[in-house]
């Protein structure tokens, strides 16, 4: 018989994604697991009032459903928390870091359109009284904020990265909208949960899962599964790496970085001259800064990127993590 911490375990560290899209998919798990549906369904519920978990559900490809941008600020220290609060209350904005640099205030704004996003950021800008960088991503090279927590891993979801701009957003009927609206609050923990989504927004279940199903192969919906904090599971360092890399240079660069072990999140953003001058990107989380710095050192000397001119931006202080709201 599996003890609580080993289903805990098992339940963070294999199943952050090949989550069983299916009716009764806690059932599922606990056949996997072999243990009662009852003790999975107790166990994420634990694991959520913990902290460890935000969700189980849908990570959404950024910028294929609504609009998303990075976005930073140079906050006078003096009035960093205060500025850092008032932008928390947004709810388009879902993270929200001070980060060792001038530019000291790094944001996720998303919303469900390009118009609510331009007037948010218009309104954080206004309320805040500092210019605001504008950093859309131009083009993704990886992204999985998933963690191997030890032990046997869930497969990895690491690819070779595809040459290729980010695709338009998808234009969603009524109904999907109210699919991607329930979606943000995560599976309800339930014996049928899709059932649940499903009364929620007016179809059947089966509706519900082909749609997510059809999202999944899309690419619209990046991962299925449990949505870790990290933080709350010891990987409490991270950094921002930038570089400035010539424009026909970058993808191949872009590439090399995102095949990296370690290496979470690789993009292309834009240069904001004469302010930001970097156009690469890529985050590196680890159990302790020392750990991240050697990290970053290594990349960058296996990677031959000595002459290209780069910063590490290590992070302070969370002020706010959370799932994206496109609505």
């Amino acid at each position: 018989m599996i003890d609580s911490g080993a289903l805990d375990f098992r339940l963070l560290n294999e199943f952050q994604r090949d989550f069983p899209l299916c009716p009764a998919p806690f059932a599922e798990l606990a056949s996997r697991l072999g243990v009662a549906e009852s003790l999975v369904l107790q166990g994420l519920e634990s694991l959520r009032r913990e902290g460890k978990i935000a969700r189980v559900g849908a990570v959404f490809a950024p910028k294929r459903i609504g609009a998303s941008t990075l976005a930073a600020m140079a906050v006078p220290a003096g009035k960093l928390s205060a500025v850092a609060e008032a932008v928390s209350r947004f709810p388009e904005v879902n993270h929200n870091y001070e980060r060792e640099h001038r530019y000291n205030l790094w944001f996720v704004v998303t919303a469900g359109s390009e118009g609510r996003l331009h007037a948010t950021l218009g309104a954080i800008e206004q309320l805040a009284d500092c210019p605001l960088l504008r950093l859309p991503m131009l083009r993704e090279y990886h992204i999985d904020l998933g963690f191997a927590l030890g032990g046997k891993a869930a497969p990895s979801s690491r690819r070779a990265p595809v040459r290729q701009p980010l695709l338009p957003p998808k234009s969603l009927d009524e109904q999907e909208r109210r699919l991607v609206v329930a979606l943000q609050e995560g599976l309800p923990l339930f014996i049928r949960p899709f059932s649940v989504l499903a009364s929620r927004i007016g179809c059947d279940e089966g509706e519900v899962l082909e749609r997510i199903h059809r999202w999944c192969a899309e690419g619209i919906i990046k991962r299925f599964g449990v949505i870790v904090r990290h933080h709350e599971l010891g990987y409490t360092a991270n950094a921002m790496l930038v570089h400035d890399i010539p424009d026909g240079a970058v993808d191949e660069v872009g590439e090399q970085l995102a095949r990296v072990d370690g290496v979470n999140l690789c993009y292309r953003r834009p240069r904001i001259l004469p302010d930001w001058p970097y156009n690469l990107f890529c985050m590196i989380h680890g159990q302790a800064r020392s750990e991240v710095a050697a990290a970053i050192a290594g990349l960058r000397e296996r990677l031959g990127l000595a002459d290209y001119a780069h910063e590490i931006l290590f992070s302070l202080t969370r002020f706010k993590q959370s799932g994206a709201r496109y609505a």
